[in-house]
């Protein structure tokens, strides 16, 4: 596709809504702080945030995705620390059917005239703030997959210490893509401190990479369990700030 032919469609479809992708560096210690045993920091310790609108059950989902750059099995990847959407109807299916940690929050996500607003609020709350404009077209890009983890496990109901009614699992989502149109944007990212969302505080931003407006061709997708962590070494992060992955206890 041409760079200078952005997608098209019906005005007001949803389909029509680019990603907004962010990248930061933060400190692999920090990345690594936040892992349970069987993973490993990638080799570049980077965040990445996906704010979007896209449907989900044929309605409107908006979200903000919270991803660390984390390997598992010798596979790089990037590990799920939350799904912030404002769908209700999709936390719990998705967080019992997979483990992929959506929790409800509010997104204020739009484009005007090549400005780019983005709010992540929680609890009252905003702990993600971006303000930006479009500065350039880009490229179409190369073909890429991805790899992302989730875990899901059930705790036994006795509570008895490492004890499991399911096992932690680690939960491959295979994906492929290419680039359908893709805008560099110029911006500022905020992080405010927040019990609910320790981002800012877990995660803080060292260097700012990257951010642009994502529309994929979507090539291939699937999703499997990958291995098995070890129960009593998962245990303390089976206990976690609220629907995050963010763990409560480390």
């Amino acid at each position: 596709m041409s760079t200078n032919t952005p997608p098209q469609g019906l005005p007001g479809d949803i389909m029509n809504w680019p990603m907004l992708k962010i990248e930061y560096r933060t400190d692999a210690d920090a990345i690594a702080k936040l892992l349970p045993p069987g993973f490993s920091v990638g080799k570049d310790p980077k965040v990445f945030l996906t704010v979007y609108n896209y449907p989900v059950m044929d309605v409107p989902e908006y979200g903000c995705t919270i991803m660390v750059a984390a390997d598992y099995d010798g596979m790089e990847g990037q590990y799920a620390l939350g799904y912030a959407i404002d769908q209700e109807d999709a936390v719990y299916p998705s967080r019992e059917h997979w483990g992929q940690p959506k929790y409800l929050a509010d997104i204020d996500y739009f484009l005007f005239m090549g400005d780019v607003t983005a709010k992540v609020k929680h609890a009252g709350h905003t702990f993600i703030e971006f303000r930006g404009a479009v500065n350039k077209q880009d490229g179409p890009g190369e073909e890429f997959e991805l790899n992302e983890w989730w875990i899901k496990s059930v705790r036994d109901v006795s509570m008895e210490p490492g004890k499991f009614e399911f096992p932690p699992q680690v939960v491959r989502v295979y994906q492929k893509y290419s680039t359908a149109y893709r805008q560099t944007v110029k911006g500022e990212l905020i992080l405010r401190e927040s019990s609910a969302d320790p981002i800012a505080s877990r995660l803080p931003m060292r260097e700012m990479v990257d951010s642009y407006l994502w529309t994929p061709n979507f090539l291939d997708r699937s999703i499997t369990k990958a291995g098995e962590l070890n129960a009593e070494e998962f245990w303390p992060f089976a206990e976690t700030v609220g629907g995050t992955r963010f763990p409560a206890n480390t």
